[in-house]
């Protein structure tokens, strides 16, 4: 790996280049290909800061049970802008996990949910950025048709709705 970065494992809304690559999150990262991890099953019961669902990658143990994602490289600069924007210590920690990659098995950072409530529901612009990543990063086609089927609730928040989706419109 090269001198100061470090491998990324983004299973949700940091799949999307255009949220992970802000430049209040981490412009260093550098996309690495597709990669998986078996043995967990996605989820969006995470407690997020504004109510609602995110996603979590829930440890099953189950084989057949995988999270697809993507892989990026990222600076350790922005190590601590990755770690305030994913609620390090309040709903998430950081995790070392292996994954799988064409290339083999890369250990990788990623964050797992510490805060769950299984009737939360993700808002829609955030299952856009879900979703956007998920196309971006050319993951299975029956993986994001069960993204698809996530029941999202509308943000009554139409200014942060805005402002989450307004990243894609920027050139």
């Amino acid at each position: 790996m090269k001198s100061g970065t470090f491998l990324y494992f983004a299973y949700g809304s940091n799949m999307s280049a255009p949220r992970l690559l802000a430049a209040d999150r981490t412009p260093s990262a550098q996309w690495m290909g597709a990669a998986r991890v078996a043995g967990y099953r996605l989820v969006f019961d995470k407690v997020g800061r504004d109510g609602s669902g995110k996603a979590d990658c829930e440890r099953t143990g189950a084989p057949t049970d995988v999270v697809h994602g993507a892989l990026f490289r990222i600076a350790l600069g922005d190590r601590p802008a990755l770690d305030r924007a994913e609620g390090l210590g309040n709903g998430y920690d950081a995790f070392e996990i292996g994954v799988d990659t064409d290339s083999g098995v890369a250990s990788a950072l990623t964050y797992l949910a510490t805060r769950k409530d299984a009737a939360l529901r993700p808002f829609t612009w955030y299952m856009h950025h879900v979703l956007h990543g998920a196309r971006q990063c050319g993951l299975p086609p029956a993986y994001i048709a069960a993204i698809e089927r996530v029941t999202a609730v509308r943000d009554l928040d139409a200014v942060r709705e805005t402002q989450e989706l307004s990243i894609y419109s920027k050139r």
